[in-house]
Formats: C-alpha cells, sequence, structure tokens
C-alpha cells in the first residue's frame, strides 16, 4: 500500500475533547506525526468536542462518575464523530477510557507513558501524612476515595469533580484541605510545582493505564493505521496489555475501586493490581512477574485469584 501522508490541502483531523490538558495530549500526538513524517502542523486540524463529561451543570453537581455515567461520557461523542468520519484519530487519556471499544474502532496506538504517580495537591500539607485528623479530601475518582480511606480511615472525603484548572480552584476556594490530580496531567501543562509531592505507588497503586496517551482510529483506515504506527511506543503498549486486561476482567465499568501498574525489566514484567470496597474496609492486592508476552494473561490470572480471594460477598455493594 501506498501511504497518502496528511497536507495543509487535506489535513489528519485530530479529535479532542476542549479541556487544556486534552488539548496538550492533542497537540503532543501532532507533534510527533509531524516529526516522524517532515509535516506542518498545517497538515493537521484539531477538532474540538464537547462531550457530555464536559457539562458544567454536571461537572457542578460533584456527583461519582458511576452515577453520571460512567468513563463513557468523556468518549461517547468523539467515537460517534469517529466513526461518522467527523475526525479521522481521536486522542484519549488512557485511565479514561472503557476497555471495550464501539464496533469499528480500534484503540491501539499509545505514546510514551509519562509519569504513572499520583500527586498530592495542598496548600497546607506536604503529604498524606501530614494531614490532621478529620481534614478534608476532594476527589472524584473511587479508587482514590477507597485507598485513602483504607489508609486513613480519620479523613473526610468530598466529591471533587472538573479539569485541572477547576479542582486547583476549588481547592483554593477551601472547598477541601487538598486534593489529588495525576503527575502526567500536571507535567503535561508544565504545572509539576502544583503538587506538593508525587505519591509512590507502595503508597498509592495508580489507576489502570495512568500516565499514557492512547489514540484510537477507524479499523477500516489502513492508511490512518500505518501513520500512527510510526508514534507508536511498544513498551507502553506491553504495560497496558496486561493492566487492562486484569481490568476487564474484574469490572471495566466505573463501579470498583481498581488500581494496577505493570513495569518492564528486561524481559521480564511485573504486574501490581489491588482491588478495594468503596469505604476502604478492605483491601486486595497482588504482585507478580511473567515474560513480556504473556502479560495480558497474567492480568486475567491475577483478576481471577483476586476474585476468588474476594469471595461471593465482597462486591454485593454494588447490589
Amino acid at each position: 500500500m501506498t501511504l497518502t501522508l496528511p497536507s495543509p490541502a487535506s489535513p489528519l483531523k485530530i479529535g479532542t475533547r476542549g479541556s487544556p490538558l486534552a488539548l496538550a495530549q492533542a497537540y503532543e500526538t501532532r507533534r510527533r506525526l509531524m516529526a516522524a513524517f517532515d509535516l506542518p502542523e498545517e497538515a493537521f486540524e484539531i477538532v474540538i468536542i464537547k462531550t457530555t463529561g464536559d457539562d458544567a451543570a454536571l461537572i457542578a453537581k460533584d456527583k461519582p462518575l458511576k452515577d453520571l455515567g460512567g468513563k463513557g461520557l468523556f468518549t461517547k461523542e468523539i467515537e460517534e464523530d469517529l466513526l461518522s468520519g467527523a475526525i479521522d484519530i481521536a486522542v484519549h487519556s488512557m485511565k479514561d477510557m472503557p476497555v471495550d471499544q464501539p464496533e469499528g474502532l480500534l484503540l491501539d496506538t499509545y505514546l510514551p507513558r509519562e509519569d504513572t504517580r499520583d500527586a498530592f495537591v495542598s496548600p497546607h500539607a506536604k503529604s498524606l501524612a501530614d494531614l490532621p485528623s478529620g481534614a478534608v479530601v476532594g476527589t472524584s475518582s473511587l479508587r482514590r476515595r477507597a485507598q485513602l480511606l483504607n489508609y486513613r480511615p480519620d479523613l473526610t472525603v468530598v466529591e471533587f469533580r472538573g479539569n485541572v484548572q477547576t479542582r486547583l480552584k476549588k481547592l483554593g476556594d477551601g472547598v477541601a484541605d487538598c486534593t489529588f490530580l495525576a503527575m502526567a496531567g500536571l507535567s503535561r501543562l508544565g504545572m509539576k510545582e502544583a503538587a506538593a509531592s508525587a505519591i509512590s505507588p507502595e503508597e498509592m497503586l495508580p489507576a489502570v493505564a495512568q500516565g499514557a496517551i492512547g489514540i484510537e482510529r477507524r479499523a477500516d483506515d489502513a492508511n490512518t493505521a500505518e501513520l500512527l504506527a510510526a508514534i507508536h511506543d511498544t513498551p507502553t503498549g506491553q504495560r497496558l496489555a496486561a493492566e487492562r486486561a486484569f481490568l476487564a476482567a474484574l469490572d471495566g465499568s466505573c463501579e470498583t475501586p481498581i488500581a494496577a501498574l505493570a513495569e518492564l525489566d528486561g524481559d521480564t514484567l511485573r504486574l501490581r493490581g489491588e482491588v478495594l470496597r468503596p469505604d476502604g474496609s478492605e483491601s486486595l492486592s497482588e504482585d507478580r512477574t511473567a515474560p513480556i508476552e504473556q502479560g495480558a494473561e497474567l492480568g486475567r490470572e491475577m483478576a481471577q485469584s483476586l476474585l476468588a480471594k474476594a469471595g461471593p460477598g465482597f462486591f454485593d455493594w454494588r447490589g
């Protein structure tokens, strides 16, 4: 097949949400494609798509994501435009992506993964350990809520929705004493100084695929597939294969607090996984290694092991 490159006359349309972080990810994708094929910026068009999850009224409600419709809130409209041909590719934060894609779409290109750690953000304290008993923590993450309450049951956790800037404003307004963001997002925004500290995975295991950017395309678009192959980062793909297989086998919804982190060492993949009750009263975890090519299988095996450990009553709270 002869590769057809985008041009100013026929630009590649890159779909994205309109938040500063989403745009930073789209710009990074554009930069990498420009460099890979020596193309001008005008050969690409950034198309901003408003998703249900970007609705200001929903953000203001500060309700859990699962009560608002789950991860699909941030992808539905973008994927509809991708399927219709209104855009050529879609750029996503991988931790926001459901494990299943709509028929006709593929998510198989990943940029090099950023810092996977959570950032502790507070105007008053340097770390979780510094928070006084009863301190108010703002987070919209079911995972972070459960992990916090497991580690510090004396804290008060409140819902805290919105993009990075919105959450920092709420923190400045005194809605909470601290919050948590992804170090990767702060780095991509040039705002690493907003973090009082970075939390090690030993203290708080990150979300599945945290720090990774994924690029979605139409399954039948062979030309775009060849373009994207030039910027795909294989190690990130290998790590996410294990983490997302773990997530899919446990619960691909937003209704269960799940954390996982895969790391590579030579030909070996190490996977750490955790599942918790939402109130933090119980946490189950495993830490295993396997050859890299067996990463997805390892993820599924770990999930089954944790489901067996959890027993029949562990997920009863979901109704």
